[in-house]
Formats: C-alpha cells, structure tokens, sequence
C-alpha cells in the first residue's frame, strides 16, 4: 500500500498508528514468553549443532529462525512493515532448511509460530499465499526425505505447518477491529470535549451579556450623578445636590432590581414572561405601555430569558437617552413567531447620560441569533415617535 514517503512490498497492511493502543487479548508478554519457549526448547533438542559441516549448517539456520522469530516483536511501522514480507519469506526457507538439515529436534515448531504471524502481519491474501509456500516446503522435506532422521515425523505434519496462518489472520481482525472502535471513541470524546468547551464560551457570552445589561448603563449613570453631585458641592447649590444624590439612589434601586432579574434569567427555571415584562415596564416608569396580541403560549425557557434581556436593554437604553419620552412596548404571539417591540419618542428632559458602551445592540443582535430570529434597531423618522428609537425583534416558533 503507497504511503505519501514510500511505497512498501506487496501485502504489506497499511501502516498503523505511530503509537498503537494496545488490544485486549493480545498481551505482548505472552508472544514473548512463547516465543522464548519456542527458542529455548530448540536449543536443547535441535541436533546436530557446531562449528563445522552439517552442524554449522544447522546453528546458521537455527539462528535465522530465531532471528525471523524475535522479529515478531518489532513495532509496526511503516519502517517494519516494509521489510515483513522479505523478513518472513527468509523465515520460512530457514525454518524448511533447519527441518531438512537437522537430524531431531523441534525445528518445525518455527514454522508453526511464523506462519501465525505472516497471517497477522500480513494482508490475507499475501498471508496465504505464504503459508501455502511453508506448508510444501515443510511437507516436500519430510514427504521426499530430503533430511537425515525425520522418519519418524509425517508429511502431513509439515503439510499443517501453513494452517496457523488462520490464527494470524483472526488476530489481526481482531486488532483492526479493536482499533477502530478505540479511535471512533476517542474521536467521540474529541467531539464531547469540543462540544463541551463550545457550550462553556456560548455560555460564558451569555452571562457577559446579562453582566453588560445590568452594569454598564447603570454603573455609568450612578458614576455620573455622583460625579455632578461633587461638581455641585462646589457650587453650594444644595438643592441640585439633592436632586443628584436622588438619581443616584435611584438608579442604585433599579441597578439592584436589575440585577435580580438576571440572577432569576441564569438559573434553569425562567422567570414568567408576561408578569416579568409587565413588572419591568411599570418599574421603568411606563404604566400601561405594554400591549399584548395574539393567543398567549407559554414559550421556550431561552426565549423568554431572551426576550426579557433585549427589554431590559431597549427600555434602559430609553430612559438614558430619551428621558422622559414615551414609551410603547408590544408583545405579538404570531403562528409561527413571536415579535417584541419597543418604541420610544425622544427626550423631553435634557440627556445627562454619558456616552455607552456600545455593547447593547450587539447583545441583542447576538440573542436573536442564538434563537435563529432577527432584530432591527434605529430611529424612527415618521409618526408621533419621530426623532425616537425603535427595537424589533422577531423569534421564530
């Protein structure tokens, strides 16, 4: 199978994870304990073994079937997988070789436990292709009695020599199969997590809105009474420090009122909607300003809260800077929607407000979003409201 560095040998699978999760059921240990069992009991029945003719012959092949053997632990890795196809194919002529040149012993046992891992290593049908050539080598060297002393060991036996090859092919299913239940989870968990840090930043924007809603109009307006009531003390005009210290403590109350509305919008349970806004509007010193059309439902706890948030923000933006201007605030239950206005006249008190923060509209417009709806904000140019605001939002549901 091509990688994008190199190509390698036919039959190699293709190159797994550079740090593979290990798979249940396949515990290295035991392939290496089997492995080292395999060695040790050659050692000590494989004969004839030496530094000269056919015991030289016999050690170089036994060497190599070890070799090929402890080759099974190597990582897979492009590295490895490209020289597993070489490196098997030298290990079943070696472990042939050693049946043929040995006169006892365990030899075959090499093929055996090779043959299994040519059906792991390799794809299936490389695998069988291979373990077909071990099987007739094995079974031609004991059937055509190429080898001293193998009378007593049937064809047949090297004929099963290849037949582990299925074992080789059951444990790398397995392992493939383990994998990707592995990285379909971990890529699962990757999405929790995202999914998770994406609802902590929409809801940490959340409450910045409802903290910009509660502090900035009304942090600045006390800030400003206070700061004329010092300019005023200066003055030795008691009565306007009075009237400034009266707007101050006034908009601490409503500051304080405020705040415990977004207190109720950031628990689970949301706050009534036609009580709340009615409740706000009165407070705001417009009796009688909200209409109401259309069957009254009960809506969804994220509109609600968002609706409130965007009347709460429409009706301090109006008393900032249209102090004094009416007022009109309407609440339409559509089939397939529900639309808040609210429409202010301009000021017939002078604007002592400082300039604002700038936030408020994109707050809004960021609800709106969330809920998939639309909202439209500016002056008004025709009607008894000319020289006013408007703020129209419009939900979907």
């Amino acid at each position: 199978m091509p990688t994008t560095h190199s190509a390698p040998p036919p039959g190699s699978t293709p190159p797994p994870e550079a740090v593979p999760h290990p798979v249940p059921g396949q515990d290295p240990r035991v392939r290496w304990a089997l492995t080292l069992a395999v060695i040790v009991v050659g050692v000590v029945t494989v004969r004839p073994m030496g530094v000269t003719g056919r015991g030289l012959a016999v050690a170089a092949l036994f060497a190599l079937c070890t070799a090929a053997l402890l080759a099974r632990g190597l990582p897979e890795n492009p590295t490895t997988q490209r020289f597993a196809l070489p490196w098997l194919t030298g290990g079943v002529l070696a472990a042939a070789g050693l049946i043929a040149v040995s006169s006892s012993g365990t030899g075959y046992l090499f093929a055996f436990f090779l043959a299994g891992h040519i059906g792991y290593r390799l794809e299936t049908k490389w695998a069988l292709a291979l373990a077909a050539l071990c099987s007739a080598l094995c079974a031609g060297v004991l059937y055509f009695d190429l080898g001293p002393g193998h009378q007593q060991l049937p064809w047949t036996l090297g004929l099963s020599t290849g037949a582990t090859v299925l074992v080789g092919i059951l444990n790398r299913s397995q392992r493939q199969a383990v994998r990707a239940v592995i990285a379909a989870s971990e890529s699962a968990e990757r999405a929790a997590r995202a999914e998770a840090r994406t609802a902590v930043l929409a809801e940490r924007g959340r409450i910045a809105r409802d903290v910009h809603d509660v502090l900035a109009h009304s942090l600045a307006g006390i800030n400003m009474q206070l700061e004329l009531t010092d300019a005023l003390i200066e003055t030795g005009d008691l009565e306007k420090v009075r009237e400034a210290n009266a707007k101050a403590h006034s908009l601490v109350k409503e500051s304080l009122r405020q705040a415990q509305w977004t207190v109720h919008a950031l628990r689970e349970d949301a706050l009534p909607l036609m009580e709340t806004l009615t409740a706000m509007v009165e407070s705001s010193g417009h009796r009688d300003a909200l209409t109401v059309t259309g069957t009254v439902r009960e809506l969804p706890t994220r509109v609600t809260q968002n609706l409130l948030r965007i009347a709460q923000e429409a009706l301090t933006n109006s008393a900032r800077h249209a102090p004094g201007g009416g007022v009109g605030v309407e609440l339409t239950f559509a089939v397939g929607s529900t639309t808040l206005k609210i429409r202010n006249g301009p000021g017939t008190r002078a604007v002592t407000a400082g300039p604002g923060s700038g936030m408020g509209l994109i707050g809004m417009r960021e609800r709106v979003a969330l809920l998939e709806g639309t909202v439209t904000a500016g002056p008004v140019t025709e009607g008894p409201d000319r020289g006013g605001w408007h703020v129209e939002a419009v939900i979907p549901g």
